[in-house]
């Protein structure tokens, strides 16, 4: 994936359009959903979009560059275990990215239609997706510098307001906790 021509021509939602479009989030299933993308980052800034991917308790999704990458949030600057898989409600990142072919630049790599809020999703929740479980984490999952470049200042502020902290808008983090194989389409769904 090229990631400047998939920039280039990019919309910046305003904030009304961004709040506009919370009718449509707030549709998101809350008990079973579905895989809607699947992105490996093999190297940074680089975009792989399998149909297919294998989830592991030590690596994170293979192929990915999670456990090599490291974490600025470890003492230590490992990776982070709190958050080996990140994860977007589908129907945020749609309204933010504004297309489907922009979702990868999010930086997570799964994206699932369903209701990732603190009530929906509380830490600990585990998520049965294929014939892999991930667990919620407690560690929350904000937007960075690259998000607000990508998808614009107001998104940044959107996502990391109240209400989108508590909708979490910007997504989750998760670890494996049965390692397994994830399809797009796969039906996503709480286990606990």
């Amino acid at each position: 994936m090229d990631n400047a021509s998939v920039t280039a021509d990019a919309k910046h939602l305003t904030t009304e359009e961004l709040e506009a479009g919370l009718d449509s989030i707030y549709q998101s299933p809350k008990d079973e959903g579905v895989l809607q993308l699947i992105v490996r980052r093999p190297q940074i800034g680089e975009r792989e979009l399998p149909q297919e991917a294998e989830l592991s308790l030590t690596h994170g999704l293979i192929g990915d560059n999670w456990s090599s990458r490291g974490s600025t949030r470890t003492p230590d600057g490992s990776s982070n275990p709190a958050a080996q898989i990140t994860v977007m409600n589908a129907r945020a990142i749609d309204l933010v990215a504004q297309g489907k072919d922009r979702w990868p630049l999010a930086g997570d790599q799964l994206f699932i239609d369903l209701d990732l809020s603190v009530t929906n999703l509380p830490s600990g929740t585990r998520l049965a997706v294929g014939s892999a479980v991930i667990e919620v984490s407690a560690h929350p999952h904000t937007g960075c510098g690259k998000f607000a470049a990508r998808f614009g200042p107001e998104a940044m502020k959107f996502i990391n307001s109240p209400l989108g902290k508590r909708l979490q808008l910007r997504g989750i983090n998760t670890r494996v906790v049965q390692p397994g194989v994830i399809r797009i389409g796969d039906v996503v769904k709480k286990t606990i």
